[in-house]
């Protein structure tokens, strides 16, 4: 799945694609997405049936695999916090009946924090953590984990450009107190005219 761009569209996706194996008996999958409460739902209606042994085995396969994307998904909200939005999930049908989530992806606010380039260094670092909290993230997570680290990154001199001009700034003040407050005295002990100019004035006739 494609990936928005940091900076430049407010959110992004950490997807978890359907894996082969999960998906090995084209009669069992369903590519619509639903939603978990309902899924546990239809897992629980209709007969349980003995299943043959090969039958068996792509329900372990499908039921480790539901476990793993959804701790996929759920270790992006944790670290993401506010900034992520709710998982959605793709079902693939067993032959037991049931529906085994096989893929996945959770929304991420990537927005800048307009004018504030610290608020956006803290969001950028969140995003980053966000995008690879899972044991294993993907190809996408890495990518996304990526333009947050560029994001950081430009924040960062963002603020160093700042602080640069802030520092400017205060010294450019600091020299203009200090020469309109510095008396200074001719050779002859009074006060000179001078007017703060740094020019020693010799009023001696």
């Amino acid at each position: 799945m494609a990936i928005n761009s940091v900076g430049n569209s407010p959110s992004a996706f950490f997807p978890f694609a359907k894996s082969e194996a999960a998906s090995a008996d084209a009669q069992s999958q369903e590519r619509a997405k639903q939603e978990p409460a309902q899924a546990e739902k239809d897992n629980q209606s209709g007969p349980r049936q003995e299943l043959p042994k090969e039958q068996q085995q792509q329900v372990k396969e499908l039921a480790a695999r539901d476990r793993e994307v959804k701790a996929h998904e759920a270790a992006h909200k944790a670290a993401g916090g506010g900034l992520t939005g709710p998982a959605s999930f793709s079902y693939t049908t067993g032959p037991d009946g049931k529906r085994y989530a096989t893929g996945g992806e959770v929304s991420v606010d990537t927005s800048k924090v307009p004018g504030d380039p610290q608020a956006t260094l803290i969001k950028a670092n969140q995003i980053r953590a966000a995008a690879l909290a899972p044991a294993e993230p993907s190809g996408q997570d890495r990518k996304v984990a990526a333009q947050a680290s560029q994001m950081a990154a430009d924040a960062r001199a963002e603020m160093a450009q700042q602080q640069r001009k802030g520092n400017g700034d205060d010294q450019n003040t600091r020299d203009s107190i200090q020469i309109n407050r510095q008396p200074l005295y001719d050779n002859s002990g009074s006060l000179s005219s001078s007017g703060g100019t740094g020019n020693v004035v010799d009023d001696m006739v």
